[in-house]
């Protein structure tokens, strides 16, 4: 399965960054299949000599495959996507896919477009978005299966443009949600009856009883967030200070639902079957009980990539077993990513996938070694050395995909997790039981009482362990090479510790060159850059000047206080890697006027008079903010400026009006709002 695995991947890769032609591949592939088969009638003794043929047209038919997979997975290709029809129309037929969320100014919730009303008809689409209600708009019919028929137009989903921050509108286009409608009173109607799976519902009614029973049983809102989201994955009531202290001591994978919960519930269903294992039903029952235990719990924990890998994985355990199969980890794995890749590729850009896969895959490899190199006779000492090695051994490959993503390291992971991962599994373990003891009143009281204590002693133990000055290294800049590199670091030595070649030594040691000479370079640039950007926040001033490994910043004051500056400021503060300064050396700014080695930029956020020089004063951009009461004409008439930039500061009827002037005044002009943050080098 690895062997196939690998050009199904490629496929796969090749149709997102490619534009291969759909009826190119599919030929393609076509051909392939024709070929194995002609190749199949061919005498054994050809059959052996061309072997490699046979060889090369299966990984063609299976990269083929994937590249057909990707394909129409976009949702672009099919005919009937209601992103091609929305210009020509104002009304909308859309299904709830799922229960409200409640955020902080709003509700939200996705939802299928089911028809679109053109040319005087109704016709049939395909196609997702996202829908934010006022939280004054609405009615309590509105749930999940709920009709809907919207009378506002969609919004494209965009991204911020901010440079090193999270492309928001790719993420939700590899969940085929391209648009999002923001929605009042007046704005939609509901309609009679319901659109709804029926077993969605049942989940959706089990998981609601859960919640209701935990939140009876430990009624402190930190206490029943993190058992909801130890127990069934469910992370909507989280504090995201508490997310981040969890993050930031390298435990946030307790919180997330994967491996380390399904196998707890794969052993103890091992665990409760193993009375009966002389039964003759147990024969066909035991992987029945199993796969239908694995497979509920997945969907009522919401059937993530990573909670998906896990079951799979456990389903093929659990088929072979019942078959009299031995499992190889290798093949099973590889096997559980090529159904999960076939049944959606965009599982391949996933964070949780790619951070599962490399975990298991780091703990298979590494986990025997390791915990050979020491021998403890005691059985708690050995118990307790098992787990380290486990420990240890996740971070090796999963270490550059952190590096990438969050740009940190846990420094104090190993003390976290050796003691939040058994403490975890208590509570998870608890939390079972308070589901079967619920009507006994005081059993109930009793273990929500328990589980209370745990989780309160878990989360102080990580929020205080997060505030320790070394407990975390932030703030490291980790490009898609050095990324590459670093695995290849890993890859290198592992393999050269297992086989003794020196080849394998050298590889490693030639990509431990190449990341040296690829930070060397990074560090070389970002000493010579001089730049602005100019950041896409709503509502707020945000500008950076850069000027080598220092960063002045010209703008809202109360973003340094506000979660935004994390989300928008600091990964392009990592990306260039810059530190905030009160001044810079090479770059003078003078007031409203910014003065690089090669550009001028003016500056202006709040009302200014202006006398009319004798000579227009060159600057090459204007960049207006905080909603200023001044008009193009008047800077028209004393700049000479090439370019004017209207940042998210404004309001959009002030923007709408300065860009009708520049038009006919024939500016150049662009806004941030609209076309994303924007970068000079000056």
């Amino acid at each position: 399965m690895l062997r196939l695995l690998v050009p199904f991947v490629t496929g796969i890769v090749l149709a997102e960054y490619t534009e291969l032609p759909a009826r190119f591949t599919g030929i393609a592939g076509i051909a392939a299949l024709l070929l194995v088969f002609v190749m199949q009638r061919l005498p054994v003794s050809r059959k052996y000599q061309w072997r490699w043929v046979t060889g090369v047209l299966l990984n063609l038919l299976l990269l083929s495959f994937g590249a057909i997979r990707m394909q129409w997975q976009h949702s672009s290709s099919h005919t009937n996507w209601a992103g091609h029809y929305l210009a020509d129309t104002s009304k909308l037929i859309v299904t709830l896919q799922e229960p409200l969320v409640s955020k902080s100014n709003s509700y939200k919730a996705m939802a299928s477009i089911d028809w679109l009303y053109r040319r005087q008809s109704w016709e049939r689409v395909s196609g997702h978005v996202l829908l934010y209600f006022t939280k004054d708009s609405v009615p309590p019919a509105v749930q999940y299966g709920s009709m809907l028929t919207l009378r506002q137009p969609l919004q494209r989903i965009t991204s911020s443009g901010n440079p090193g921050s999270f492309d928001y509108a790719t993420y939700c286009a590899r969940q085929d949600i391209h648009y999002q409608v923001f929605l009042k009173k007046g704005s939609y109607s509901v309609l009679n009856g319901s659109n709804r799976n029926e077993v969605t519902a049942f989940f959706i009614r089990t998981r609601n009883a859960v919640l209701g029973i935990i939140r009876k049983a430990m009624p402190a809102e930190k206490t029943y967030s993190l058992a909801e989201a130890l127990l069934i994955g469910y992370r909507d009531d989280l504090d995201k200070n508490l997310v981040l202290a969890y993050s930031n001591t390298g435990v946030v994978h307790i919180i997330a639902i994967s491996g380390l919960h399904l196998g707890m519930i794969y052993g103890l269903l091992l665990l409760l079957l193993k009375p009966f294992r002389k039964q003759r039903w147990l024969y066909w029952g035991k992987p029945l009980i199993m796969l239908s235990v694995l497979w509920g719990f997945s969907l009522l924990a919401g059937a993530g990539a990573s909670i998906l890998r896990s079951v799979v994985m456990f389903s093929f355990i659990v088929i072979g077993e019942s078959l009299g199969r031995k499992n190889h980890i290798y093949n099973t794995l590889a096997a559980s990513a090529c159904c999960l890749l076939a049944y959606n590729p965009y599982f391949l850009w996933d964070v949780g996938f790619q951070l599962s896969y490399s975990a298991v895959l780091s703990i298979v490899v590494f986990t025997k070694p390791l915990y050979r190199r020491l021998y403890f006779a005691n059985q708690l000492l050995k118990a307790a050395w098992q787990l380290s090695a486990i420990t240890i051994s996740a971070q090796v490959f999963t270490l550059p995909l952190v590096l990438y993503y969050f740009h940190q390291f846990p420094n104090l992971f190993f003390f976290t997790n050796f003691i939040a991962v058994p403490l975890s599994g208590i509570i998870l373990y608890g939390e079972m039981f308070l589901l079967l003891v619920y009507p006994v009143d005081l059993l109930n009281q009793f273990t929500g009482a328990a589980l209370s204590f745990c989780i309160n002693l878990l989360n102080r133990l990580i929020e205080q362990t997060s505030r320790l000055p070394f407990a975390v290294t932030g703030n490291i800049p980790f490009s898609l090479l050095q990324l590459w590199l670093l695995y290849g670091i890993l890859i290198g030595i592992a393999a050269w510790l297992f086989s003794r070649r020196t080849a394998w030594l050298m590889g490693g040691l030639c990509c431990a060159a190449g990341l040296f000479l690829a930070g060397s370079f990074t560090r070389i640039r970002q000493k010579q850059q001089q730049k602005l950007i100019v950041y896409n926040i709503p509502r707020y001033r945000a500008i950076d000047i850069l000027d080598g490994a220092d960063c002045l910043f010209l703008g809202d004051a109360r973003l340094h206080n506000s979660t935004l500056a994390s989300y928008h400021l600091r990964p392009s503060r990592i990306l260039y890697g810059v530190s905030e300064r009160k001044s810079l050396s090479r770059i003078k700014v003078l007031g409203p006027l910014v003065a690089g080695p090669h550009k001028k930029i003016l500056i202006i956020h709040q009302p200014v008079t202006i006398p009319v020089p004798a000579r227009k004063i060159s600057v090459d951009l204007i960049i207006l903010s905080g909603n200023p009461d001044i008009k193009l004409a008047q800077l028209a008439s004393r700049f000479a400026c090439s370019a004017y930039l209207f940042d998210s500061s404004n309001p959009l009827w002030k923007i709408r009006y300065w860009k009708k002037a520049a038009d006919s005044l024939h500016l150049r002009h662009q806004t941030i709002s609209e076309q994303g943050a924007y970068e000079m080098d000056l």
